[in-house]
């Protein structure tokens, strides 16, 4: 039978680059269409995201104001999932990389 170590190993430090350290988030954005009314826009960002009331109108205000706007931030992943949650609630949403 082999004898076990108790010694403790050195590990290497992780290589971190600065890319790795700026890394910026993801963002979900919600886009203007002419099929969705208003008053549904804000009740999806209610009950998908959990927004009060407020903010969920200031969002809505947003796309339709200004075409578009930023409902969510976090990985890309989450942000993936916030898409498809928009997509299903008919909603026209893409993903991107935050703005630096």
């Amino acid at each position: 039978m082999g004898s076990v170590s108790t010694s403790p190993v050195e590990l290497d430090e992780p290589v971190v680059d600065d890319v790795t350290l700026l890394a910026r988030p993801w963002v979900t954005v919600v886009w203007n269409d002419p099929v969705n009314l208003m008053s549904y826009v804000t009740f999806v960002f209610q009950k998908y995201f959990g927004y009060a009331r407020a903010k969920a109108e200031k969002l809505m205000l947003e796309v339709h104001n200004d075409g578009r706007s930023v409902v969510s931030t976090g990985s890309r992943e989450e942000m993936e999932r916030d898409v498809q949650a928009m997509h299903e609630f008919g909603l026209w949403a893409t993903i991107q990389k935050a703005d630096a």
